[in-house]
């Protein structure tokens, strides 16, 4: 019997803000965070991620392990460690 797949909240990069900004359009080609979203999106395998998650039936939906890998990468970028910091460039950073 294949294992069930597990659930993550909705993450839609192409999705419009209550603001109307569409972060894919933020993403300029030749920059650092358009070179991340590119590689976490076409290149890097992430399925090593998906057994660790067990929520398929039941539980709080995840954060997709792909943002996640994102945010931590930008913040490092910018050496930013902490994670209270990297909590207000997520609340304030539209990139």
């Amino acid at each position: 019997m294949p294992k069930a797949k597990p659930r993550f909240r909705p993450y839609n990069p192409d999705q419009n803000a209550m603001v109307v900004i569409n972060y894919q359009d933020q993403l300029q080609p030749g920059t650092f965070e358009h070179a991340v979203h590119y590689l976490i999106e076409h290149k890097l395998d992430l399925s090593v991620f998906l057994p660790k998650y067990r929520n398929e039936d039941t539980g709080r939906l995840a954060y997709d392990p792909a943002i996640l890998l994102k945010i931590i990468l930008f913040a490092y970028s910018r050496g930013i460690t902490s994670s209270r910091e990297r909590q207000w460039c997520c609340e304030t950073n539209i990139t």
